[in-house]
């Protein structure tokens, strides 16, 4: 089992038996474990962030229509497929936050966008890894309020790593 597996794993066992797990007690019942892309080695990357000298305050707005600040940390730039994209990076309390919509939204993906927390490295470099891309707490349940992705994080190229979209 790889480390990708076991924490997959670990997440269903969460979301299926934990009091805590964003699913309701009905889709608790009938759950069988999420949907997720096969493991993609070429969406795990090491990237160089360029980060913005001012960090300028962004109010995102959530799916119950709060707001949350988030500083804009820096954008990276890399390649799906031979097709270019870039993506930027938010900070809030010095947790890293990487709220992105792929091209795959509302057919394979959730539509409002996955999130990350890049893993920040040595020299101005991320690690981020596609494959832990997950959906938020929204996407099974309605009472939680989770932030929406920026229209600066909306890709046009498909991220097949991470999970897919939920089914009840």
């Amino acid at each position: 089992m790889t480390e990708l597996d076991a924490f997959r794993a670990e997440k269903d066992a969460f979301f299926g038996g934990h009091p805590q797990s964003p699913l309701t007690r009905e889709q608790r019942a009938g759950f069988k474990g999420l949907s997720y892309f096969p493991e993609n080695e070429g969406l795990r990357l090491e990237v160089k962030v360029d980060e913005f000298p001012e960090k300028d305050r962004l109010e995102m707005q959530t799916t119950t229509g709060d707001v949350q600040v988030y500083e804009r940390y820096g954008r990276f730039k890399f390649t799906v497929d031979g097709e270019n994209a870039e993506l930027t990076i938010y900070r809030s309390q010095r947790i890293h936050f990487l709220p992105f919509v792929d091209s795959l939204a509302g057919r394979e993906t959730y539509p409002a966008g996955r999130y990350l927390e890049p893993e920040p490295l040595p020299g101005g470099r991320f690690l981020v890894d596609f494959n832990y891309a997950y959906n938020p707490y929204c996407a099974y349940n309605e009472m939680w309020s989770c932030p929406i992705t920026p229209a600066e994080n909306r890709l046009k190229v498909p991220i097949r790593a991470g999970e897919m979209l939920y089914h009840s």
